[in-house]
């Protein structure tokens, strides 16, 4: 439930403006509406959106409220999380000029395809962590009042941060969709920030939350299994 005590439904105001949002965006920098790409992705981060919020309206809606409000957020997140929009009203302007206004890439439909799948596949991942992960906030907190403790299952037996792991395959599958390879070149940029994030939030994390120093020592990888 919310602050409020009401149980919260799924925002369909709030999916439409995004989608509508974005699409502009994509479509008047692109000088067309013709691009079967970003109307899958804008499917896609639509459906997927609401079929997530859906579920957490029926299963956990007391994450579903925290996820929708920013209260208790670290002062650096803050700072962290204000540069990531900046960088997406950026990197998708210069996707659809690259793709479809000036077609200075020609990626392979099959990569297109791929794109897609990553993106898909990013949903799954953040569905199996807010079923293992009741504490999953958009921010970077401790939540004292819910009980936080730390979480060792799903997801989080192979990776300490799967939300931010699914958000490298949004990051990389998103230009491959779009058929932009100059949108790749900022995909490094939006990973070194995650990277910095999770890195920062398990400093905080060790210092504050209960039995997670012990989980670094169990669980090795932050983002990608086998690599980092």
């Amino acid at each position: 439930m919310d602050e409020n005590g009401n149980h919260p439904t799924i925002n369909l105001r709030g999916a439409v403006f995004t989608c509508v949002g974005l699409g502009t965006l994509l479509f008047l920098t692109a000088g067309t509406v013709r691009w079967t790409g970003a109307w899958l992705f804008l499917l896609e981060i639509t459906i997927g959106g609401l079929i997530t919020e859906a579920w957490l309206a029926r299963h956990d809606p007391g994450l579903l409220a925290e996820r929708r409000t920013v209260r208790g957020q670290a002062e650096w997140d803050r700072v962290i999380t204000s540069i990531m929009p900046l960088l997406w009203l950026t990197w998708l302007p210069l996707m659809a000029l690259d793709a479809v206004r000036y077609q200075a890439s020609v990626v392979p439909f099959w990569l297109q395809c791929a794109g897609a799948l990553m993106i898909a596949a990013s949903f799954y991942i953040v569905y199996r962590t807010y079923r293992a992960n009741s504490y999953a906030a958009p921010v970077v907190k401790i939540q004292r009042e819910r009980g936080h403790a730390a979480v060792t299952t799903g997801p989080y037996a192979y990776v300490r941060h799967p939300i931010y792991a699914s958000g490298l395959l949004t990051y990389a599958g998103t230009p491959l969709l779009l058929g932009s390879w100059y949108g790749l070149v900022i995909v490094p940029v939006m990973a070194a920030l995650l990277g910095l994030r999770s890195m920062m939030e398990e400093r905080m994390l060790t210092a504050e939350l209960d039995g997670y120093a012990e989980y670094l020592g169990r669980v090795r990888y932050r983002l990608v299994p086998m690599v980092w």
